[in-house]
């Protein structure tokens, strides 16, 4: 198996055979999966909150719906 040294990256290397990237320093590797995770946490949370705003987008276009005919149901 041979590894090669990815540039810039310390730690980090590159398998020349099957292309994987591995790393050797553990701490660096823990520190790159927090940060990992917390990408990814932050953009559930980013999905969700898109999620409700459209969710209140729809409520009030149907509240406003509501009202319009309430409107008109008076004007007669």
């Amino acid at each position: 198996m041979m590894k090669q040294p990815i540039k810039g990256q310390e730690g980090w290397f590159k398998d020349i055979q099957s292309g994987s990237i591995d790393c050797a320093d553990t701490s660096e590797y823990q520190k790159y999966m927090k940060a990992y995770r917390a990408q990814q946490q932050k953009e559930k949370q980013v999905e969700t909150l898109q999620n409700d705003v459209s969710a209140l987008k729809s409520e009030l276009g149907d509240i406003k719906s509501l009202l319009l005919t309430l409107v008109q149901n008076q004007k007669v």
